[in-house]
């Protein structure tokens, strides 16, 4: 799980055990930023703009535990394969992405599949041995059915076997499924479902840091222990490649054990 914070945030103290990075994933095009969207701020835009690499950073406040979860929405082109597998590396939970009326974005699906679980595997414990990794496999814009070229018992086969690995049908566009597969997702992660964006409560900045703050010098549960409520945090920064490396680094070597840091770390 990712340890970081930017400067402004640290003054919440969030546990390390609470912070994670949720990483999506698939060809360009195929509506991955649309996703994020959906997610950040439950709108669509229209208007296609390539992504590069955007990061965001959501804080939540569930049942009196705060929380951080960042979203790394990556590029389709992937002109840096070091990139795309620190990205691999640095995550917690993912989402491949692909359209319905486009077989190639599904095919590529395919393999990011393969290098996830080769990925994390080889950092476990250098083996190609299976883990786990929480992921959803989505297949986008099911609005454009007539024009479908992936058919379901490909998806059958893609998910043979796989029992940490689920599929859903959305459209960003019509907001279908999106909710529902957030909500898989972060139930097969073992993190609150209330993380998705149609369970909890939308807050303006200031109540939110006001709240979190108070959590954070009370260091104890507010009485309304029920409310879930979240943000996406204004100016979040990508950490450093270089906090990446460390990270991996201590995760490699210490394999989580040992003395872990207790708080998400300033990048």
């Amino acid at each position: 799980m990712i340890k970081k914070m930017s400067p402004s945030e640290s003054e919440y103290d969030i546990p390390a055990k609470n912070c994670y990075r949720m990483v999506i994933l698939g060809s360009t095009k195929v509506g991955k930023t649309a996703i994020v969207s959906r997610f950040l701020n439950s709108r669509f835009e229209e208007q296609y703009t390539p992504t590069i690499e955007d990061f965001h950073r959501k804080l939540y406040s569930i049942k009196g535990d705060v929380y951080q979860l960042d979203v790394l929405d990556t590029s389709g082109n992937h002109p840096f394969p070091a990139m795309r597998r620190l990205s691999i590396l640095t995550g917690d939970v993912f989402i491949l992405v692909f359209s319905l009326d486009n077989r190639a974005s599904f095919q590529e699906v395919q393999r990011l599949k393969r290098q996830i679980f080769e990925t994390k595997s080889c950092l476990k414990n250098k083996t190609k041995e299976h883990v786990d990794v929480p992921l959803v496999i989505c297949g986008n814009k099911s609005d454009r059915e007539m024009h479908r070229e992936v058919q379901p018992e490909d998806i059958e086969q893609l998910l043979a076997g796989e029992e940490k690995c689920a599929y859903f049908e959305i459209s960003a566009k019509r907001n279908e499924n999106v909710d529902k597969m957030f909500q898989t997702l972060f139930t097969m992660a073992k993190l609150p479902h209330e993380m998705s964006p149609d369970l909890h409560r939308k807050v303006s900045v200031q109540y939110c840091a006001d709240m979190l703050h108070r959590k954070s010098v009370k260091s104890k549960k507010l009485k309304d222990s029920g409310d879930a409520f979240g943000i996406v945090a204004p100016f979040a920064r990508r950490p450093s490649v270089h906090s990446d490396l460390l990270y991996i680094k201590e995760k490699a070597v210490g394999g989580g054990g040992g003395k872990e840091k207790e708080r998400c770390s300033i990048s």
